[in-house]
């Protein structure tokens, strides 16, 4: 197919469109009820994007369904009964602080779109788009119906996608562009769940631990967190801040305090990353609650609480701490990540996301755990479990989609890989995770400053154009 002319000339169309989409604020909101009676579950921002999104898809001539505000999809139809399904989704995890731009301004500097879902996952979204429009602009006809699905709440609990596919026809085969190139063959079980204690009394002398709140997603290493400490003697203070300098010369992290009224506030700050990859960021809730450790406190639970953390947690990402270390050759190491915590008075609670690898079982990861946990009156809430799922890097979707990708980037070397993010290759059978980071790549998801060179934009474009013809000619069993 001679479409790759179509790709240039809607080039700045593509961008702007890209732009149109990160400028809507994303991040999942409060439900509200429309003045026609019409919910809109995940918020204002969502919301917009779905909108914004479907307008786009309209704009270029498709076929597009709101389905009751809970997804939607763009459809490329095809002269046969099947449907080849691409898997997105507008919404997005917090910004959070530190960007050097609008977070929402889709502003273009030194050839980069930066903002949030520029990466994960609108731009992919709307490459994939504008790859079903440089076909249709060169004169393709699928076979299979082409169908974009627009999840909105992937980030945190699948719902909109569940309630889509009790209105809509699950499709045949296909991807999701939410992962990373070269072909994504399988992914580890996830599992969300709190560490949860209540505390005893909370004594009116000494010192005393008021709060500590860190992170903003279970799947993000937290890169901020806050306590703030009272004390019945004020000389306390001083020597708290004479151990809070210590540990950070000694350490060397980002922790610093400051006086609050009658209370003494503590700071720390890390280094965000994505869940799944935490070793490439610097949890700051692990250096807070290391240094807690060095101070005692009048409340027993909170310091048995602190101590649980540091002996079986602290800085250790693969779970051994918690007898939980599993591995396979498949799929590697257990991934453990803190995301958020949140201790008051009376009760402590700590975020966890684990990837575990695909040879394993969710009940063998908590077993471990919980003869570990019981010694400190510490409780499990579990809140979301995904199951690990693994395709044959013989099969022949995998092994077309490795070809097209070896075909525009002359990368030889990569092979198929097991990942612990986890996509919508989950939602429905069939669908396996391709691209959209390119191996070697700086991966800035979930991060401040996230971006999207616009030459590695009009890269994936091609590879997806190619990706989508050969898949909507074909018939896939995965």
């Amino acid at each position: 197919m001679e479409y790759e002319k179509f790709l240039e000339k809607n080039k700045e169309e593509m961008i702007f469109a890209l732009q149109r989409a990160v400028r809507c604020n994303s991040e999942e909101g409060e439900s509200f009820i429309r003045k026609d009676g019409s919910v809109c579950p995940f918020g204002q921002g969502v919301q917009d994007a779905l909108e914004t999104v479907l307008e786009i898809g309209d704009e270029l001539g498709f076929v597009t369904k709101n389905v009751d505000n809970y997804g939607g999809h763009i459809d490329f139809p095809g002269s046969g009964d099947k449907v080849m399904a691409i898997l997105g989704h507008l919404d997005v995890v917090p910004a959070g602080n530190g960007w050097s731009h609008d977070p929402y301004g889709g502003e273009i500097e030194d050839g980069k779109i930066y903002g949030r879902g520029t990466t994960d996952n609108k731009g992919p979204v709307i490459s994939c788009l504008y790859a079903m429009k440089a076909l249709k602009d060169a004169g393709y006809r699928p076979e299979a119906t082409i169908r974009i699905i627009l999840g909105l709440d992937e980030e945190t609990g699948w719902k909109g996608m569940e309630y889509y596919f009790s209105k809509e026809k699950r499709p045949d085969f296909g991807f999701t562009p939410d992962a990373d190139f070269p072909v994504i063959n399988g992914e580890k079980g996830i599992l969300v769940f709190d560490f949860a204690k209540k505390f005893g009394k909370f004594p009116s002398q000494g010192l005393n631990l008021s709060s500590v709140k860190g992170g903003t997603a279970p799947n993000s290493v937290a890169d901020s967190c806050r306590a703030v400490i009272t004390a019945s003697n004020p000389a306390s203070y001083e020597e708290v801040k004479e151990k809070l300098k210590r540990y950070r010369e000694e350490k060397g992290y980002k922790i610093s305090c400051r006086g609050m009224g009658k209370s003494l506030e503590i700071t720390a700050s890390g280094i965000s990353a994505h869940g799944a990859m935490p070793f490439k960021g610097l949890n700051a809730i692990s250096i807070m609650m290391e240094f807690l450790g060095e101070l005692n406190f009048a409340n027993d639970d909170q310091n048995d609480f602190i101590g649980f953390y540091n002996r079986h947690i602290g800085f250790c990402l693969n779970g051994e701490k918690l007898n939980a270390g599993y591995s396979d050759e498949k799929s590697g190491e257990l991934v453990f990540n803190v995301g958020m915590t949140d201790i008051d008075k009376e009760a402590g609670k700590i975020t966890v996301n684990i990837r575990y690898p695909i040879s394993f079982t969710e009940e063998q990861v908590f077993e471990p755990m919980e003869n570990i946990i019981n010694r400190y009156d510490i409780g499990i809430i579990k809140k979301e479990s995904k199951d690990p799922i693994y395709v044959d890097t013989e099969n022949p979707m995998v092994k077309d989609l490795m070809e097209i990708y070896r075909k525009h980037t002359g990368d030889k070397d990569s092979k198929p890989v097991v990942i612990g993010g986890g996509t919508y290759a989950r939602a429905t059978p069939g669908i396996i995770a391709y691209g959209a980071l390119f191996p070697g790549d700086k991966d800035l998801m979930h991060q401040k400053d996230e971006c999207l060179e616009i030459s590695r934009f009009e890269l994936m474009t091609k590879i997806y154009a190619d990706a989508i013809y050969k898949l909507s000619s074909e018939d896939y069993n995965v």
